[in-house]
């Protein structure tokens, strides 16, 4: 949900070998993506969201994206975070984790009580790696995403997961409702409702109002990811106002 090789191949800014092995090392990728976006707006493809980025706010922040290509909560623990150095400047941070964990369940079509425990353990290891983040930065605010639904609650994404039957979606509700709770009940951790956000612009709706990549619509396109820093964007923004209300 955070990288940029989606968006880049949705947008057509993607060097060929990329294009072709869809491995972003391969060659030059467009900086589209949610995280990259969130940072410093493409102000040739949304000049309506010129100074709504990071840098326009705070002109020295740094950026560092760790995401990667169809990593899970295992790969956040194993390759992401120890990238990420203990310190005590403040910090931003922004977390889509999980989606690949539930989507790769849907795709055995475990029993009703195996699926509750494979989301029960995701939700678990998510509330620890929010707390791992917090203790590695404690100075940080952290958001976290929750999961959108490209189905648009039908339970069928077109050429992704769409063999035997509607996806049982009492599962991603479960875990985006532990996502929900980690953000309420932490300090520093604010909630991108990217789930809501995102509802009506999956498969029921016209492919040109679409916010997900046309050849796997389990990825976001480029609007799809612009909208994603939407979210993230105005959850910062509603934090500050909270602050200076006090």
């Amino acid at each position: 949900m955070s990288i940029d090789l989606y968006p880049a191949l949705d947008a057509g800014e993607i060097d060929v070998a990329v294009a072709l092995e869809r491995d972003a090392t391969a060659g030059r990728v467009a900086a589209l993506g949610a995280a990259s976006l969130f940072y410093r707006n493409d102000e040739g493809r949304w000049p309506e969201e010129i100074g709504n980025d990071l840098v326009s706010r705070f002109p020295a922040i740094e950026f560092a994206n760790f995401a990667m290509d169809g990593a899970t909560i295992g790969d956040v623990f194993g390759e992401q975070l120890p990238q990420l150095i203990e310190s005590e400047e403040p910090t931003l941070l922004t977390l889509t984790i999980g989606a690949t964990d539930l989507f790769s369940a849907f795709t055995n079509r475990p029993k009703t009580a195996l699926l509750d425990r494979i989301v029960h353990d995701v939700a678990e290891a998510f509330d620890f790696v929010v707390e791992s983040v917090r203790r590695a930065r404690p100075n940080s605010l952290l958001i976290v995403s929750t999961i959108y639904d490209p189905s648009d609650r039908t339970g069928r994404i077109r050429g992704v997961l769409d063999d035997g039957g509607p996806l049982p979606l009492h599962a991603l509700d479960k875990l985006n409702a532990a996502i929900r709770t980690v953000s309420s009940g932490t300090p520093g951790v604010l909630l991108g409702e990217v789930y809501g956000h995102f509802l009506g612009h999956g498969i029921a709706a016209p492919e040109a109002d679409r916010w997900f990549w046309r050849r796997s619509l389990i990825e976001p396109n480029a609007r799809g990811a612009s909208e994603i820093r939407r979210v993230w964007m105005e959850a910062l923004t509603a934090a500050e106002v909270l602050e200076e209300e006090r």
